[in-house]
């Protein structure tokens, strides 16, 4: 029987792989998820409602999810993505472009060529601590009439901005706000940092798997009681939801909430300070960001992606590896959670480091300047060798993944910069989409 991607994850289960990584439940280990059976993977029979038209058992559930009494929630099962998408195609009737920050993730960008309209790029800040996008500069940025500004917070590595403000400013000129918290969903618990919920954001989507624990591709929208093209967005999430949604997952977010309103934090942050302290005794540099639940760790004069191999070969698997360093998502502790806590701490002792380093390579700034997304067709192209493909324009994002966000855009023409950066990427180890074989998609010319 071949079987690859079953054989593959039994052998993670053997080798009693831990998670510090999404999803939340972290290998089953976090949360109330053992009350679901697979027998309740269930279709729309009597008694059982439908996600599509909800009158009875998943209306009640969507209305329990009530963290701010201004929105209305609204059960995602097919993602994050299905949320993004419906938001930005009901918007697709109003005249002017859409507004979004540089680290939008690349479901933004697909939606947005979905509707075949223009995008304004917002001029991105970057972090000290990651040195990744971190926030728009709403202050360098141009407001015309756009009709509606889409923006990431908090980013993929836990660091936050002033999003009340944000917020704000888009408002006072009449522009309304599409927040992608998709790392966010347990924000509100007491000592973490506080939602776009808190701040009068039209649409606001929380990734519960991300971080809850909830069974993947298990999301919520949020839609404000005074959103434009309210009826709009929730007509599209029909579309871009499967016709047959599952049972499992819903069950699995109505069990993830209940169990972010009965959280208590206290256990968290007693194990989360030792296990910094482990990390920071075997001798890894540890970076605290706003986000608690987020750790990014460092070795002087090694990429993250050496870093990511050392926690590997324990079977400690982070959530992701760049040129700076690794990312840890850390646990929802709680009293009676089955998460190997101990083991962990024993495996992270166990990692022999080698000698620091004086030297780090070169690192490539990001590109942080404002622009316009044209989103055009590109019907004929060809794969050609990156050193080649200087002045030509490219046909395919190129996606380092994880986060997932295009770092160059489909239609801009390529720099030398541009290629300098492509291979630094590649030559740290990490995954880019968009590139295959040291070879890029260019349009025909």
């Amino acid at each position: 029987m071949n079987t690859p991607i079953t054989q593959k994850l039994n052998e993670l289960i053997d080798h009693k792989a831990i998670s510090l990584h999404v999803p939340g439940h972290k290998n089953m280990t976090i949360g109330h998820l053992n009350k679901l059976k697979f027998e309740m993977d269930m279709t729309e029979i009597t008694g059982l409602d439908d996600l599509h038209h909800p009158e009875e058992i998943i209306l009640e559930s969507m209305q329990s999810i009530n963290k701010h009494p201004d929105y209305e929630a609204y059960m995602l099962v097919n993602g994050t993505t299905s949320g993004i998408l419906s938001v930005i195609q009901a918007f697709s009737s109003i005249e002017g472009n859409y507004l979004i920050s540089r680290n939008v993730h690349k479901s933004v960008f697909h939606g947005i060529d979905l509707t075949q309209q223009n995008a304004d790029i917002m001029p991105m800040m970057i972090s000290d601590m990651s040195h990744q996008y971190i926030a728009p500069d709403l202050t360098q940025a141009q407001f015309d009439k756009q009709k509606l500004a889409i923006m990431t917070y908090p980013n993929y590595y836990g660091e936050c901005f002033d999003i009340k403000e944000a917020v704000e400013t888009l408002h006072q000129h009449d522009i309304p706000v599409l927040v992608d918290e998709a790392h966010g969903a347990h924000f509100n618990l007491p000592h973490f940092p506080k939602s776009a919920l808190e701040v009068g954001a039209d649409y606001v989507v929380q990734s519960y798997h991300k971080t809850l624990p909830t069974l993947t591709m298990g999301s919520v929208l949020f839609i404000h009681k005074d959103a434009p093209m309210k009826e709009e967005v929730i007509r599209y999430l029909g579309y871009f939801q499967t016709s047959s949604p599952s049972y499992l997952v819903m069950a699995s977010i109505e069990l993830a909430h209940q169990f972010f309103k009965d959280y208590d934090n206290t256990l968290f942050f007693e194990k989360r300070d030792l296990i910094l302290q482990v990390l920071e005794k075997t001798g890894f540099e540890v970076i605290k960001v706003a986000d608690p639940l987020k750790v990014l760790i460092r070795y002087p004069g090694y990429s993250g992606h050496e870093v990511q191999t050392w926690f590997e070969a324990q079977h400690i698997y982070p959530e992701l590896a760049d040129e700076y360093q690794v990312l840890l998502v850390l646990p929802l502790w709680h009293q009676q959670d089955s998460y190997p806590y101990t083991d962990l701490l024993e495996r992270i002792r166990a990692i022999e480091l080698p000698p620091p380093k004086t030297t780090v390579d070169e690192a490539f700034p990001l590109p942080v300047n404002e622009g316009i997304y044209i989103p055009r067709a590109i019907t004929s192209a060809t794969w050609v060798e990156i050193d080649q493909a200087i002045d030509k324009v490219l046909a395919k994002h190129i996606i380092p993944y994880p986060p997932g966000i295009p770092i160059f855009l489909k239609g801009e023409r390529i720099t030398q910069n541009m290629i300098k950066l492509m291979r630094y990427y590649l030559q740290q180890g990490g995954r880019v989409e968009g590139i295959n074989n040291d070879k890029i998609l260019v349009k025909d010319e």
